[in-house]
């Protein structure tokens, strides 16, 4: 079976970067013991097992205020999504140890926001709900950020003011996005735009839409908590007009629908925290697959979590 295997897919620079600190943190033994990951690091179940067997525990909760409620000692790791700064404060207020994941793309937001408000701006952020991206951008300011995801949040929202600025969530769909952005516009037309998708999701978003519509089914590997997976898939959908599905690993791969006689030609592309080996996997046995010979349709899934988080040397900084 033909597979067109877009470009970029993948890690993005911000998931290596966190990993990359869990795992130095883990590694250097002068830190300080228990180490405690303030929610997934990354949106990837597989990452999360990873780094659990390997010494640090994930600790979710309905919020990060009340996930470092729960730890009196040891060290916090903060995910590369950010955190409200002003839990920064309390956790080391506490006795904590403090390592800061936070993606660069999202601190740069964090920073505009700030910058804003200092001059007396309302923010307009079109964002997830219940995503902890958002969540760590509101805490900056709860009265002064204004998180739209929908065209009614946007009808409910009345600002008195002329000096407002839009921005955004860093993994939203760059199409869904601008869709609001306009509509914003048109409601504040003295608006003040900053478009902040990363441009790891940027480019993984335009190349989808590049290759998804020359095939016949777009397959997105990714955790299904992951916001730029799922985004991945309705791009798919939406703008290259391909269905797409969605699965965390090969063994949640349907192979009904390969043996479909209208399936010759698969887009596959991954989320930007998605092992690569996991996408591997999910390729070479698409490639393989062949619907009149039944012994490729057996599924070899392997996996060492080993294998999925950087390997770091004890002492090395």
């Amino acid at each position: 079976m033909k597979v067109f295997k877009v470009n970029p897919r993948g890690y993005c620079h911000g998931v290596v970067d966190a990993m990359n600190l869990v795992a130095k943190t883990i590694a250097d033994e002068t830190t300080i013991k228990p180490i405690y990951i303030v929610g997934q690091i990354v949106h990837n179940q597989i990452i999360t097992d990873a780094f659990n067997q390997s010494g640090a525990t994930t600790i979710n909760g309905k919020n990060r205020e009340e996930i470092i409620g729960k730890i009196d000692s040891g060290t916090i790791i903060i995910t590369a999504h950010g955190i409200n700064p002003k839990l920064i404060l309390k956790a080391k207020e506490k006795g904590l140890n403090v390592v800061d994941a936070t993606c660069i793309d999202v601190y740069k937001t964090h920073k505009l926001i700030k910058r804003k408000i200092k001059k007396g701006y309302e923010v307009i952020y079109v964002g997830k709900k219940n995503h902890p991206e958002p969540e760590g951008v509101i805490g900056i300011n709860p009265k002064k950020i204004h998180l739209i995801e929908s065209k009614k949040d946007l009808v409910d929202l009345n600002l008195n003011t002329d000096k407002i600025i839009v921005t955004n969530q860093t993994t939203m769909s760059l199409w869904d996005t601008e869709k609001l952005i306009k509509l914003i516009e048109k409601k504040y037309p003295f608006v003040e735009k900053h478009l902040e998708i990363c441009t790891a999701t940027l480019d993984r978003q335009i190349a989808i839409v590049e290759i998804a519509k020359n095939a016949d089914i777009t397959i997105v590997v990714g955790d299904k908590a992951s916001n730029n997976t799922n985004r991945l898939v309705e791009i798919s959908e939406k703008i290259a007009k391909t269905k797409a599905i969605r699965i965390e690993s090969l063994s949640d791969l349907d192979v009904e629908i390969l043996k479909d006689v209208n399936i010759n030609k698969v887009a596959v592309t991954s989320g930007a925290s998605t092992p690569s080996i996991i996408t591997k996997q999910v390729i070479d046995y698409i490639e393989r697959f062949n619907v009149d010979d039944s012994n490729t349709w057996r599924k070899e899934e392997t996996l060492d979590l080993n294998r999925v988080i950087p390997r770091i040397r004890k002492g090395e900084k």
